[in-house]
Order: structure tokens, then sequence, then C-alpha cells
């Protein structure tokens, strides 16, 4: 893979799988929803002792009577311990702890080479679509059909080959919100094999990007740290009391995919994001309208899709530290020297904090 990505062992984490969607019908649908329902009620009950101290081994022998299935219950408990762990660091502006509201209906099981990819998920590739295998823990196994974009086979069916010779792991997710649907983790690498697109030749340019809830900002600079140019694509519709969450990400999205082909017309070979994988909590202010923005505005889920967008167009893609680029004396500076607003600003000093790291690379 010519392509790559640079960043803290937190982010590296985070972009290891790419995960695919398809709508799956089960022969016994009962069965599954059996699964689901057991494997909620673990998430909701650990978490209370999670927040009073026990360990994840103690809680799989207290509720393996409720999930008789080691992998379940694993993968069950580590979900509850993520949701967690987010509660610790997400306080509001008076310091209290938000409380979690687990509404989801689901169930999954990770991944593991060794059990042939996974030991409680199965599939099979055929012509137009997927057989599935899902191990009942009190039961057989219920087989189902999975329907994912033709696109996608090829794919699937070199993964399917991976794991029988247990060179490669899937994580597997059955969820139920308006129907049940199946999510497959695919190694990044095998997803850029298939749906990479040749990039055109570079001229060694850096583009840095300030993700915000209304604005998504970009300044291109040369190896030297000039600026070739900055631009700026505005939805700040999307941040009005009652716009559809759905819709004001499609619309995020859809401005980021724009601004990165931009970039690869331009010639544009590296870009730079704030690793926001070492942030560990979000900044809350006295304004109420802000304080909205700030929880309505899923930027994490932004960049990560804009980090797999950026690989697929054959960028190299850096996260930097975002500590310094807004709020700082530096900030400042810029915006007073460059006349740039605190947006441009903010890109600009993810950019050259690119130009630090690229240059110790070399």
């Amino acid at each position: 893979m010519r392509n790559r990505i640079i960043g803290s062992k937190e982010a590296l984490e985070n972009f290891q799988f790419v995960t695919i969607n398809g709508r799956v019908l089960f022969n016994e649908k009962e069965r599954v929803v059996r699964i689901a329902r057991a494997y909620s009620q673990v998430v909701k009950s650990a978490i209370r002792p999670l927040f009073d101290g026990k360990s994840v081994d103690e809680l799989t022998k207290e509720f393996y009577n409720i999930l008789p299935n080691y992998i379940y219950l694993e993968t069950a408990l580590k979900q509850a311990k993520t949701i967690t762990d987010g509660l610790l660091d997400r306080e509001d502006e008076k310091g209290e702890i938000i409380h979690a509201r687990i509404r989801r209906f689901w169930f999954g099981s990770r991944g593991n080479k060794s059990d042939k990819g996974n030991r409680n998920i199965k599939f099979h590739v055929l012509e137009d679509h997927v057989e599935i295998k899902v191990k009942d823990p009190w039961g057989k196994w219920v087989h189902g059909k999975a329907y994912f974009g033709k696109e996608y086979l090829p794919l699937l069916s070199e993964l399917e080959e991976l794991s029988r010779r247990k060179e490669e792991g899937y994580g597997a997710v059955v969820s139920f919100k308006h129907y049940p649907m199946i999510h497959l983790q695919v190694p990044l690498w095998l997803y850029l094999k298939h749906f990479s697109s040749p990039k055109p030749v570079g001229y060694g340019l850096i583009a840095g990007f300030d993700l915000n809830s209304d604005r998504l900002n970009v300044v291109v600079v040369n190896e030297e740290g000039k600026v070739v140019t900055k631009k700026t694509w505005r939805y700040s519709d999307v941040t009005r009391p009652g716009f559809p969450k759905g819709k004001a990400m499609a619309l995020r999205l859809y401005a980021l995919s724009q601004a990165l082909n931009f970039l690869s017309w331009i010639g544009v070979d590296y870009v730079v994001f704030e690793d926001l994988f070492l942030v560990k909590r979000r900044k809350f202010t006295r304004s109420k309208s802000g304080n909205r923005k700030v929880s309505r505005f899923a930027k994490r889920q932004m960049l990560i899709h804009g980090v797999i967008k950026a690989l697929r167009l054959g960028f190299n893609v850096i996260l930097v530290n975002p500590k310094g680029t807004t709020n700082s004396e530096g900030h400042e500076r810029v915006m007073r020297e460059k006349g740039f607003d605190r947006h441009i600003a903010s890109a600009y000093l993810i950019v050259l904090k690119c130009l630090g790291m690229l240059n110790d690379i070399k």
C-alpha cells in the first residue's frame, strides 16, 4: 500500500478496520433476538459495577448465567467498559458526570484469526448474497442471508479465504434498529486494496483541516510552509435547533468529500487532521447554543470518514496533536500577522505541525 497513516498509538488502533453493512434475513429471528436481549442486558447491568471499580474479569463470571458464551460476554463487557470510560471523560460545564442512555438493541462478537475469523458469526459468499451463521448460546447455529452491495462481494470472498487460512480475523455486530443488519469489520488494508482509486501525481503540497460543527476549513502549504491556497466549506444550517441529525452528518461528510476531491485535483500529497483520539473530554462553555453544537457534533465520526476517504484517494494522512491549535498565543499571533479568522488560523497551525513531523521523519 503506497499511502499510509501516521498518528498516535490511540489513533492507529481506531484505523485497523472498516465497517461494511448489510441487511440480513434470519430463518429464526426470535432466537437471534434472544441473544441481543441478553447482550444488551449485560451491557446495561455492567455499567454501574464498572463505575464502582469491578474488573471485566470479575464481571465475566457474574454475568455468565445471563449470556453463556465467553466471546459474546467478553465483547459485551468491553463495550460497557468503553461506555463507562466515555462517561468518566465527559463532564458537563457544572463538573457533573453525564449519564448513559443505552437505547440500542444489538450484539457483537470480536474477531480472532485463530477462530477462522470469528468464533460466533461466520459467513460464506455466494453469487448474489452472503450466507450468515450465528452461534446460539442455548442451541445450534442460526442461519440467515445477508445482502451487501455487489461491489463488496469480491472483498468478502477474499476475507473469507484469509479467515479460513487463519490469516485474518473480523469483528461482527448484529443490530435491530429498523430491521436486522449485520456489520462486518474488514481489515483496512484489504478494504483499500479493493476500493482505492489511483491518485494523480502531486507536487509535495500539504493540506491542514480544521473540522467544525458549521464549517470545514482547509489551508494548503508547500514544503517551505508558504500558503498556496485556503478554502472554507460552510453548512451552517445544520446547527439550527431541530435540524435532522442524520441529514446534518450527511451534509458534513459531503463537504469533506468535496474538499478531498479538490485537494486531489490541485496536487496535494499529504492531508493533516487533528488527532482527536488524544482529546479525552469535550470542552463546554457558558453558551447554551455553543454547548448544543458541541454535544450534537460527531467530530470523531467525521474524522474517521475523512481519514478513510483520504486513504482511498491515495493521500498520505498525518494526525497531529491538537494542543495549541486554538486558544493559544500562537493562534492569536497567526490571526494578527496573517489576517486569518480563527478557523483558518487553526487549519494553518495544524498544517505547520505536520511540517515539523515530516522534517523529523526525513
